[in-house]
């Protein structure tokens, strides 16, 4: 039936047949109706039997015309439906024939090659290798075997991370799946830092952005700071960088101050300017304005005692190791000035090594104003969210007096949008990069903390001090050493406080032991266990939520955090000795 369909034979059938059946209904509707009208009047009923039979037969054909037009068109519909589909199927084999003609694939493969929906298989085939390389190379002496096959998932996950054969969340609970199945790590182990403060204070300040973007109350700010710093892309991305720093003594959680307070306000500038990533124009100002904030945040972290959570950490075990108490004056003091000058020269850098496509802007304060004044007064909605991140922000400076961390805090201004309707919670469960966030991030924290617990860290650091110490180098050398092996060991660490905590001591030792000023090695360490942050996505409480806005690549952000990093040492070790002998700290 189909082939008549397709090849119109149907239509001369439909039409004999339909043809022969009105005939039949015809005389079957004129018979009675005769019949009864010789009954009655033999001879007088003969024309009216006639004419009622011709009415049926009207009546017959008729019907008959409307089923024939009806079975046409059907057929003339499936006709041309078959034939789109015919010319469909000849185009796709049009393109398969002509892909695997040109890279030289049979067309079977290409069209194999073209309905995967997994995993990137390249990217996936790096990770793999780079753990299985560091699997089959023996354990070192000192190394559990259980230690060793940690680190090769660990490293197999980071390369993962870093090519995307998935996305960062699938890439992690891979890793973390691989390390149960392998009984490397246990499901307590696995999940344990998901009860960690950091990971969630991150979601939450997504929620809290999320807020601020939703009520217009960013907007409203963004659109004034352009009124003020906006003739050029420069002069808003300074406005942002010193408002962070001069934020920073006061807020002690980097992760609560980038991601509750300054995300949500750059990323509504840079929505406000027409920079979003969901529109392909997250290079017109977004990009550079990202990674510039984000960069700046790992200098102001370092240069205050109060302004990351771990530096107490590292003040506490230098008074242990050197019998000596840095004071929050003498921290502050001693990275003022490399700090300052990095933070000024940061935004030029990367004006010249990663610029925005829009420069200046000489009509955006203008436009800003116009746009304030569409606005109008201040909903309530932007009401309850400027109270609600003011009690955030006062208990995230004072709450540690009243036992209040980081994470209640947020969650008391989350509280308050959920409460209010400000924001729903089906919203924040469709706040995907939150929750993607919060998974490799944790998972990537709990690796590493693990290759602490299992030896692997104490026994780099143990040997970083025998092969220093047995070289016999002056204290100049040897210091450039260490602190230089301090830096970069944090690409295996989630977390400054991890690595404050299995290297601190133990780096600062060596220094000493080598004759390094006591004092001056305490504080370089100090400085730079916040500073380090800026070379990956993980490192660093300000780094997972700015990464997450999407604005920067993988890649992207790596050679700019290498590359910046270079220029923070040569900074702080140039710049900062000279001030330092100068201030009197060695």
């Amino acid at each position: 039936r189909g082939n008549l369909f397709a090849t119109g034979l149907s239509d001369r059938v439909f039409a004999f047949s339909t043809t022969k059946m009105a005939a039949m209904l015809t005389h079957a509707a004129s018979a009675p109706v005769a019949s009864a009208a010789r009954a009655i009047n033999p001879k007088s009923t003969v024309r009216g039997s006639v004419s009622t039979a011709s009415l049926s037969t009207n009546a017959a054909a008729s019907r008959s015309a409307q089923f024939v037009q009806g079975e046409r068109a059907a057929a003339f519909s499936l006709r041309q439906r078959r034939q789109s589909s015919a010319v469909s199927k000849r185009s796709l084999a049009k393109r398969v024939v002509s892909a695997s003609a040109s890279s030289g694939v049979p067309a079977v493969q290409a069209a194999a090659a073209s309905e995967w929906k997994g995993a990137k298989l390249k990217p996936l085939g790096y990770s793999v290798l780079a753990g299985l390389l560091i699997l089959l190379i023996p354990a070192p002496a000192g190394v559990s075997a259980q230690a060793w096959h940690l680190l090769a998932v660990f490293v197999g996950t980071i390369v993962g991370i870093i090519t995307n054969p998935l996305p960062l969340g699938a890439t992690a609970m891979i890793g973390l799946g691989v390390s149960m199945v392998t009984g490397l790590l246990p499901f307590a182990a696995a999940f344990s830092a998901f009860s960690s403060e950091i990971p969630w204070l991150i979601a939450l300040a997504f929620f809290l952005a999320r807020g601020f973007i939703k009520t217009g109350l960013g907007n409203r700010i963004a659109y004034y700071i352009v009124s003020l710093f906006g003739k050029s892309t420069l002069g808003l991305t300074y406005s942002l960088v010193f408002s962070e720093a001069l934020l920073a003594p006061a807020i002690p959680s980097l992760a609560a101050r980038a991601g509750g307070i300054f995300l949500p306000l750059t990323k509504a500038l840079c929505v406000a300017c027409g920079s979003e990533p969901e529109k392909g124009t997250e290079k017109k100002m977004g990009a550079y304005v990202m990674t510039t904030v984000f960069q700046t945040s790992t200098i102001t972290s370092g240069m205050f005692i109060t302004a990351m959570a771990a530096n107490p950490l590292s003040v506490n075990l230098a008074a242990a190791a050197i019998g000596q108490t840095i004071t929050w004056g003498q921290w502050a003091l001693a990275a003022s000035v490399p700090g300052l000058i990095c933070l000024v020269a940061v935004p030029l850098i990367l004006y010249v090594l990663y610029p925005p496509e829009v420069k200046d802007s000489p009509e955006a304060p203008v436009k800003a104003k116009e746009e304030l004044e569409k606005l109008g007064p201040m909903t309530s909605d932007e009401k309850i969210m400027a109270a609600a991140l003011s009690v955030t922000v006062a208990l995230w400076i004072f709450g540690s007096k009243f036992g209040i961390g980081a994470v209640a805090a947020a969650l008391v201004g989350l509280s308050t949008l959920l409460i209010t309707g400000v924001i729903t919670w089906k919203e924040c469960l469709a706040e995907g990069p939150a929750w993607d966030t919060l998974t490799w991030f944790a998972a990537l924290i709990a690796m590493a903390a693990y290759l602490n617990k299992y030896g692997l860290i104490p026994w780099f650091s143990s040997t970083v001090v025998k092969v220093v110490s047995a070289a016999g180098l002056a204290w100049q050398p040897a210091f450039l050493v260490v602190v230089l092996l301090y830096f970069y060991s944090h690409y295996m660490f989630a977390s400054g406080a991890a690595h404050i905590g299995a290297m601190y001591t133990a780096f600062l030792s060596v220094l000493v032991a080598c004759g390094a000023p006591p004092l001056a090695s305490a504080l370089v360490l100090g400085i730079f266990s916040n500073i380090m942050g800026c070379t990956t996505h993980y490192g660093i409480g300000s780094a997972p939520p700015f990464f997450g806005a999407g604005y920067v690549p993988l890649a992207t952000w790596w050679k700019i955090g290498f590359g910046l990093s270079v220029f923070y040492i040569a900074t702080f070790l140039g710049i900062g000795s000279v001030w330092w002998k100068l201030i009197g700290i060695y």
